[in-house]
């Protein structure tokens, strides 16, 4: 066991199995030493858990679990490209995260802090990230949140 599976058994997370993708695209690519993770959603046995928007149907607090969730299902996704060994992972590099909210919603940020927050319990000091939070009218399945992410792997 990696020091990574070791710190996932720590915090009690058990990665899920990875929803098949929705469209036609890559769940991940690896180029050199990136590895890039397309977004995810708050799947949790193959199906969305958190639905609707953030601020009307979701609170703040349910948007960050679904953000959370959504980081667990990257996570699933950069082992694979990792051919099983999260201890190849040497930095997390960049986070997107898209919420579903309307227009009036102001509390991105707040929302993709649990996947942030995650990335940092996870890895460390290498879990600090750039990022980007956006809102949008619409995620795929009716999804609350998604996220994506860029990783530097040895």
């Amino acid at each position: 066991m990696n020091h990574i599976d070791a710190r996932l058994a720590e915090l009690g997370i058990d990665l899920p199995t990875a929803m098949a993708p929705v469209a036609n695209y890559l769940p991940y690519v690896v180029t050199g030493d990136l590895v890039v993770v397309s977004g995810q959603l708050p799947a949790m046995n193959g199906k969305v858990a958190v639905v609707g928007k953030v601020g009307t149907d979701v609170s703040v607090e349910q948007g960050q679990h679904a953000a959370r969730l959504c980081f667990t299902n990257v996570l699933t996704h950069l082992r694979a490209a990792c051919g099983g060994d999260l201890g190849r992972v040497k930095r997390v590099v960049r986070l997107g995260g898209f919420i579903a909210s309307p227009p009036e919603f102001t509390e991105h940020a707040a929302v993709m802090n649990g996947a942030s927050d995650l990335a940092v319990a996870v890895f460390g000091e290498a879990g600090r990230h750039a990022r980007s939070t956006i809102g949008v009218p619409a995620l795929p399945l009716g999804a609350a949140v998604e996220v994506e992410g860029l990783f530097e792997i040895g």
